[in-house]
């Protein structure tokens, strides 16, 4: 299968730039970098895809085994880099892509430049000493709401993960986006996501890396950060002043200066 067509990859920007690839997050799509991809797009060359499964990806290349964890969405990862014939790529994945970029770029870090964990976490569940913001009860009845009506879970869900109560909007467009992926795929995924644990894969990680965290984000709290910071070998890490799980939408600006800063090639 093309694919290019199976992840629905678009490319903009300035094909003699530094290439930035922008991995979305749960429940997303490419849409939700619609802010940050066009200031990136001045100096760098842009790659955009979706998830099997999300947005305008190819339904058809939908499998619940191999997407029952994070490793095959690892493997598409480098499937399109491979298919696009990329390498020294800056890969920013945010939230869930943060690891499936980890797992990505320890299979193949020849295909990588640097990587940018926006939001990331590695474990949601609290650990005897590592907190991840959620116990084991919290993640059960996430997912038991989320399969038992999974509209209503995105409705409800959506605010506390942008977490802008003022800006209202950015929930209603994220509720909107969780809505477009159907219930059955966003199930498997909801279970890849939430019940992953790739903590012991920071260590693997050889390539320069940028953690970005929001000041207060439900989701990926900062002592997840700060986790994430301390066990990937010369990590930097950056506090946005922003709040909610999705800085891309809600402090773009912001954002595009981070991954921009790191990333190098503005002229």
């Amino acid at each position: 299968m093309d694919v290019r067509v199976k992840n629905n990859v678009v490319v903009t920007g300035d094909p003699a730039g530094p290439v930035v690839v922008l991995a979305h997050g749960f429940g997303c799509d490419q849409n939700l970098w619609r802010l940050v991809a066009p200031v990136l797009a001045r100096n760098h060359r842009v790659v955009l895809f979706d998830h099997v499964g999300a947005g305008r990806s190819d339904l058809s290349a939908w499998d619940p085994g191999r997407y029952a964890g994070l490793r095959g969405y690892a493997e598409d990862v480098l499937d399109l880099l491979a298919d696009l014939d990329l390498r020294d790529v800056v890969f920013v994945g945010h939230s869930v892509s943060a690891m499936i970029g980890v797992l990505a770029a320890n299979r193949s870090p020849e295909r990588f430049a640097k990587l940018v964990l926006l939001t990331p976490s590695p474990h949601y569940l609290d650990d005897g000493d590592y907190r991840g913001g959620f116990s084991a009860a919290d993640i059960d009845e996430l997912l038991e709401s989320l399969e038992a009506n999974y509209l209503g879970w995105s409705a409800a869900m959506a605010p506390v993960v942008m977490g802008n109560p003022d800006r209202p909007e950015l929930g209603r467009e994220l509720a909107d986006s969780f809505c477009r992926t159907d219930p059955a795929i966003a199930a498997v995924f909801a279970r890849a996501t939430f019940l992953s644990d790739n903590r012991a894969d920071l260590a693997e990680v050889t390539l320069p890396t940028l953690v970005v965290e929001c000041a207060h984000d439900a989701i990926a709290p900062r002592e997840v950060g700060a986790y994430v910071h301390a066990h990937i070998r010369g990590s930097q890490l950056v506090t946005l002043d922003a709040t909610g799980h999705c800085p891309q939408l809600s402090a773009p600006e912001a954002t595009a200066e981070a991954i921009m800063s790191f990333a190098g090639g503005v002229r």
